[in-house]
C-alpha cells in the first residue's frame, strides 16, 4: 500500500464522486488522459505530472480489490484509526498504538490483512508492472478500415538472458537466509508484530548467488521492443488503445503492466470526418446545377452516382446513406456530399458571347430582398 493512499484523494483526481461506477471512472480517466497526455502537451512538465497522477489514480480505482482496500485505508485514516497520539495512543487508556510514519506501519506497502502477522508486506506479494506509453501514426484509410501495425516500445522488459530469474544461466537461486523465503520479516513493537519487506531479498524470498551478467540480477533490462497492435475499424484521431500485459514486467510473480497506444490519424485529400459521417466537396458546372445532372462521386469503397436536381444551389449538401465510417458499436455513418459550382478562370470568345446572351434573360434583380437595390 502506497503512502499516497492516505495523502491523496484519487476520486478528486479523476473528478468523480466516491460512489462513481466503474464505467464513470473509466470515462473520466479517458477524458483526462487525452487532455494531459504527453503527446498532446509536448514539453509541458505540469501536464506530464498531471497525466501521471491521473494514471496512478485510475490504476487503483479501476481495480476492484485495490479500490476496496483504498476506501478502507482512507476511512481508517480519516477516523484516526489509531494513528498519532491521543486517547487511543500508547499513553492513553485505550491501549492503542502510535506510528510516526505510515511506511513503518505497512512495511512499504500492504493491505490491512498484513498489519498483524498476516501474509507480510506487499513487497513479498505480486506487484503489477508499470504501464508503458507509445504512439502510432495511421493513414486516414487505415483508421477507417482498421489494420494491424507495429509500434516501438522503449522501456523495461524481461531479461532475455536469464528470462527474469536474475540468476546467471546455469546457476540457481536460493532461499533467502534472512526471511526464510517469506519475503518479509516481523518486527516486534509492543503487543503487535508488524511485517516489513525483507531488506536482503527485497520481498522475493530468493537470493541470487551469481547475478545475470546482462541485468545484474534484477531480472529486467531496458530495451526497445516491437509490439503488434490491432487497430479497430473506425478509430478516431487522438484515441488510445490499451494492449493488456505489454507494459513493464511485474515483480514477485505479478502481471505485466499494460501498453497504452495513442493514435494519430493523417488527413485525406478528399474526405473529412465528423463523428461517423464523411464529408466531400463535389464540383459541378453551372449547367449541371441549373439543369440537373447525374454525377459520379467517389467513396472509400468505390463510386456512386448522385442525382443533382435542377436548380440546385452551390453549397447544397446531399446525404448518401451508409457510405461513412463503420464502427462496431455505433453502426455506419453517411457520406455528406456538398456541391460547389465551378466558375471557369478564363472564357473563350464563343463562351463569353453565350453567357452575354444568357445575362439578358436573367432576373432583373436577384438581390432585391437585401434592400440595396
Amino acid at each position: 500500500m502506497d503512502r499516497e493512499w492516505f495523502e491523496k484523494d484519487f476520486y478528486a483526481t479523476l473528478g468523480v464522486p466516491k460512489s462513481a461506477s466503474a464505467g464513470d471512472i473509466k470515462k473520466a480517466y479517458r477524458k483526462l488522459a487525452q487532455q494531459y497526455h504527453p503527446d498532446t502537451n509536448p514539453g509541458n512538465v505540469v501536464a506530464e505530472e498531471k497525466f501521471k497522477e491521473v494514471s496512478h489514480a485510475y490504476s487503483v480505482l479501476s481495480d476492484k480489490k485495490k479500490r476496496s482496500e483504498y476506501d478502507e485505508a482512507r476511512e481508517l485514516y480519516a477516523s484516526g484509526g489509531g494513528f498519532g497520539p491521543g486517547p487511543g495512543g500508547p499513553t492513553g487508556a485505550g491501549g492503542g498504538f502510535r506510528v510516526e510514519d505510515l511506511s513503518d506501519l505497512f512495511g512499504g506497502g500492504g493491505g490491512f490483512g498484513d498489519l498483524f502477522g498476516g501474509r507480510g508486506a506487499q513487497g513479498s506479494g505480486p506487484i503489477q508492472g508499470e504501464h508503458l506509453y507509445s504512439t502510432v501514426n495511421l493513414a486516414f484509410t487505415e483508421a477507417i478500415s482498421g489494420t494491424t501495425t507495429t509500434v516501438a516500445v522503449d522501456g523495461a522488459s524481461v531479461c532475455r538472458t536469464c528470462r527474469g530469474s536474475g540468476a546467471e544461466p546455469g546457476t540457481a537461486t536460493s532461499t533467502c537466509p534472512r526471511c526464510g523465503g517469506r519475503g518479509s520479516i516481523a518486527l516486534g513493537q509492543g503487543m503487535f508484530s508488524i511485517s516489513q519487506t525483507c531488506d536482503v531479498c527485497h520481498g522475493t524470498g530468493r537470493t541470487v548467488t551469481t547475478p545475470c551478467h546482462t541485468c545484474n540480477g534484477v531480472g529486467t533490462e531496458h530495451r526497445v521492443r516491437s509490439i503488434k497492435v490491432r487497430i479497430p475499424s473506425g478509430i478516431k484521431n487522438g484515441a488510445t488503445i490499451r494492449v493488456p500485459r505489454k507494459g513493464s514486467p511485474g515483480r514477485n510473480g505479478g502481471p505485466p503492466g499494460d501498453l497504452h497506444v495513442r493514435v494519430h490519424v493523417g488527413r485525406h485529400p478528399l474526405f473529412t470526418r465528423r463523428k461517423n459521417d464523411l464529408r466531400i466537396t463535389v464540383p459541378v458546372t453551372f449547367t449541371e446545377a441549373a439543369l440537373g445532372a447525374d454525377v459520379t462521386v467517389p467513396t472509400l469503397d468505390g463510386r456512386v452516382t448522385l442525382r443533382i436536381p435542377a436548380g440546385s444551389d452551390s453549397g447544397k449538401t446531399f446525404r448518401i446513406k451508409g457510405k461513412g465510417v463503420a464502427t462496431a458499436k455505433k453502426g455506419t455513418g453517411d457520406l455528406l456530399a456538398t456541391i460547389e459550382v465551378a466558375v471557369p478562370d478564363e472564357l473563350d470568345k464563343e463562351t463569353r458571347e453565350l453567357l452575354e446572351q444568357l445575362k439578358t434573360r436573367e432576373p432583373d434583380d436577384v438581390r432585391s430582398h437585401l434592400g440595396v437595390s
